[in-house]
């Protein structure tokens, strides 16, 4: 009788905990984030174990909210590596990833405010995005098509109090970055992109050697040229700004893109001087380029067009288009000393 019982509560331990794959492949999304079964914990963030966090080197800028993101793979499934590319991941995947804002930058035990939690399913037919927004009382997010806003405020580094109007994107909104070729595919989780090391439950490790563990992929070159992390002081000003466009910019600056029309590259891998924006006139003139000429005028951040797009906030002007509702003035900082010390560069 006790093994029965014991053979009973094993069986309906597994599925209860069982990340759910039906929910993964369905033609519907969920009503509830909590119906995947990705977490153990929803408040908490605890993945199932089947569920492996992962970092990007340099992460896009979504009006200063923080982000986890999680991959899953179907087991006995690999991802494919693809050079230059996101992983090829097998039907049945998923990646995850929640958008966040700390009480307190300089006290994060505080807790933090849970927006929204993106998923991207590879579905038979193709990758599907949708968006769960967190309740009131941060123990489900919940199905939002249509996307919202959401009113916060935090306090930073410098014992601020910020606040920012949240949008949660709407399912067409996640094709303007989330495109290629009219289909939706994944950004960020590039070989390249993870080539790091993070803090997992068994210890810390690279990732890319991480997934071979755990099998999730079979092979990645040894020889990968990664990004950096735009925001480290001690890397070269290049390197740091080429990475922040890259990931911020190059998913459509790129050939395969959807501004690929504009002829401006700001991909890791561009290394022809006019595509990257010198001298460069805009396919396009109008408001946006703010009467300027060229998208970089090497030696004056203040004549060129990339400058003043990112600092913009006019929805006509600005650079991303959308994603974000204020300017991230670390970075244009970064980037206007880039471009005011080409003059000294031996790169350009």
């Amino acid at each position: 009788m006790k093994i029965l019982f014991l053979f009973v509560f094993l069986v309906i331990s597994t599925n209860v905990y069982a990340v759910n794959e039906e929910s993964i492949l369905a033609d519907s999304f969920p009503d509830k984030l909590s119906d995947f079964g990705f977490f153990l914990d929803n408040n908490a963030q605890t993945p199932h174990e089947k569920v492996l966090p992962y970092e990007l080197i340099s992460s896009l800028f979504s009006d200063y909210s923080y982000k986890q993101r999680w991959l899953y793979v179907p087991q006995n499934k690999f991802a494919r590596y693809v050079e230059d590319q996101v992983f090829e991941f097998p039907v049945g995947s998923a990646l995850i990833k929640t958008f966040y804002y700390p009480i307190d930058e300089r006290d994060q035990s505080q807790g933090k405010q849970l927006l929204e939690t993106r998923v991207l399913l590879n579905k038979s037919g193709g990758w599907k995005a949708v968006s769960y927004v967190w309740n009131t009382e941060q123990n489900e997010a919940v199905k939002k098509i249509a996307g919202k806003s959401i009113n916060v405020n935090w306090i930073d580094f410098e014992g601020e109090l910020k606040e920012v109007r949240y949008r949660v994107p709407n399912v067409n909104q996640c094709k303007e970055c989330h495109a290629l070729a009219d289909e939706i595919i994944p950004i960020g989780p590039k070989a390249r992109n993870i080539n790091k090391d993070i803090d997992f439950t068994e210890g810390r490790y690279n990732q890319l050697a991480y997934w071979m563990q755990k099998e999730i992929i079979s092979e990645v070159p040894n020889n990968l040229i990664s990004p950096v992390d735009w925001s480290d002081n001690s890397k070269h000003i290049d390197d740091r700004a080429r990475s922040y466009l890259d990931i911020n910019c190059g998913h459509c600056h790129s050939p395969l893109g959807n501004a690929n029309s504009t002829g401006l590259y700001l991909h890791l891998n561009e290394t022809r001087n006019t595509q990257l924006g010198m001298y460069k006139k805009p396919v396009a003139t109008g408001r946006g380029s703010g009467g300027l000429k060229y998208s970089i005028v090497p030696g004056s951040a203040d004549k060129s067009i990339l400058v003043h797009r990112m600092e913009s906030m006019d929805p006509g002007v600005m650079m991303p288009e959308s994603g974000r509702s204020l300017t991230h003035k670390e970075a244009v900082q970064m980037v206007r000393d880039w471009i005011d010390d080409m003059a000294n560069s031996r790169r350009y």
